[in-house]
C-alpha cells in the first residue's frame, strides 16, 4: 500500500503501473488481451503513448492470466 500512496506507481511515477487503465478499461476482450497489454507496452516503448506516454521508456512487463491457469508474461525492452 506504502508503494501505491507515495505515488510510484503513477504515470510519472519511478514504477508506473496500468497507466491505460488497464483491460477493464478496454471491456476486457476475451482473447485480445495479452495482444493489448503488449501493444501498450510497445507504444511506450517507441515513444508513441500519447498522453499516457511514460517518457523515457526503457523496458515494459505485460502479464495477463487467462481462464484456468493460462498465464503470459512478456518482458520488452526498446532496441539501442
Amino acid at each position: 500500500m506504502e508503494l501505491f500512496e507515495s505515488g510510484a506507481t503513477w504515470r510519472d511515477g519511478r514504477l508506473p503501473v496500468n497507466v491505460s487503465g488497464g483491460l477493464q478499461s478496454k471491456g476486457h476482450p476475451i482473447g485480445a488481451t495479452g495482444i493489448a497489454n503488449v501493444w501498450e507496452v510497445c507504444q511506450h516503448l517507441r515513444g508513441e503513448g500519447g498522453p499516457r506516454q511514460v517518457e523515457g521508456a526503457r523496458v515494459g512487463l505485460a502479464h495477463v492470466i487467462g481462464l484456468g491457469s493460462a498465464c503470459g508474461i512478456h518482458i520488452l525492452e526498446r532496441a539501442g
